[in-house]
């Protein structure tokens, strides 16, 4: 079986030209061909997955829209559905806040702090905040 192409059953009950031609020097040189070619394929295939992952990128690039604050900057925060108020209905506010950055954690997550200098228990990601302009 190994070494051998694989061929169905019915080619060889109908004695298809494929079977009548296929002998075994045609199939080892066959194998001997596809090895040689074999590292010119993966070669090819880094190179189409490189530039598949580069097109990926720059879309990303184009449709992601990062945000950064610096320290002390004012922000809202974004409310979640598990803090807004029951029955508020669609006319609740999104954001609160005013609130301060006091401290950058990394990763685009930012330490907050209220107005009056004490600190939230919790970092925030970017994703989560806003400018807040006066």
């Amino acid at each position: 079986m190994y070494g051998v192409e694989a061929l169905i059953p019915v080619e060889i009950s109908e004695l298809s030209t494929r079977y009548t031609q296929a002998t075994e020097e045609s199939n080892e040189e066959e194998m001997r061909i596809n090895l040689d070619l074999l590292e010119e394929r993966r070669e090819a295939t880094l190179i189409r997955m490189t530039t598949q992952k580069q097109i990926i990128e720059r879309y990303y690039n184009q449709k992601a829209h990062l945000k950064y604050f610096k320290i002390g900057d004012f922000i809202l925060k974004k409310v979640f559905q598990l803090k807004k108020v029951a029955n508020a209905g669609n006319l609740s506010p999104n954001w609160e806040g005013p609130y301060r950055i006091r401290g950058i954690a990394g990763n685009g997550a930012y330490e907050v702090e209220i107005m009056e200098g004490k600190v939230l228990p919790s970092n925030w990601n970017t994703v989560h905040l806003k400018k807040y302009y006066f």
